[in-house]
C-alpha cells in the first residue's frame, strides 16, 4: 500500500466527502444524474445497516481519495450471497495511481473471506477505458441485457 494511505470501512461521518465523489461519477454517467440529497440517504441506508452491504473507502490523512460501494444479495443461480459492485470513484487528482486497482483488491479480498461466490457490476457501454480496467482485474463480459423499470424518478 502506498505512504498514508489505508482502506477501511466508511463512517457516517464520511457521508459529505462520498457524496462529493458521487457527484463527481453520477457527472459523466447518462443514466443517473447527481442530487446530493438523494446519495446522502443511499450512503446512510448502507452505512446504518450493515448486512445491505459495506463501503470501503480509501483514506490520506487529511481526506478520502476514493471509494467502493459493495451491495449484497442472494442468487439463485449461484445458491449463496453474491456482491452488486454498485460504486468504484477514485478523486480526479488521484487517478491514474493504482487507487482503484487497491479498492477492487481489497473488495475482491473482502468477498472471498465472507464467502461471496461472485461479484457482478454495470458499466457504461461507451467508457472503454473503464470497461478495459475491470477486464484486467478479472471481470468478463456477460451475455445478460441490463434493464431497469424505474417506479419512481426524480424529474431533472
Amino acid at each position: 500500500m502506498f505512504k498514508h494511505i489505508k482502506i477501511e470501512p466508511a463512517v457516517l461521518d464520511d457521508i459529505p466527502q462520498l457524496t462529493e465523489l458521487l457527484f463527481d461519477l453520477f457527472s459523466h454517467e447518462p443514466d443517473f444524474r447527481p442530487d446530493a440529497e438523494t446519495q446522502m440517504h443511499g450512503l446512510k441506508m448502507i452505512l446504518e445497516q450493515p448486512n445491505r452491504g459495506r463501503i470501503f473507502v480509501l483514506r490520506s490523512q487529511n481526506a478520502i481519495i476514493g471509494m467502493i460501494n459493495l451491495l449484497f444479495t442472494i442468487s439463485t443461480a449461484e445458491g449463496g450471497f453474491v456482491i452488486l459492485l454498485e460504486d468504484l470513484v477514485i478523486h480526479h487528482q488521484h487517478r491514474g495511481q493504482g487507487y482503484g486497482s487497491q479498492l477492487l483488491e481489497h473488495a475482491f479480498e473482502f468477498a472471498r473471506q465472507k464467502n461471496f461466490l461472485r461479484i457482478t457490476l454495470l458499466t457504461d457501454t461507451i467508457n472503454d477505458e473503464v470497461i478495459r480496467f475491470y477486464e484486467q482485474h478479472g471481470f468478463v463480459r456477460s451475455e445478460m441485457v441490463p434493464m431497469r423499470f424505474w417506479l419512481k424518478r426524480k424529474t431533472v
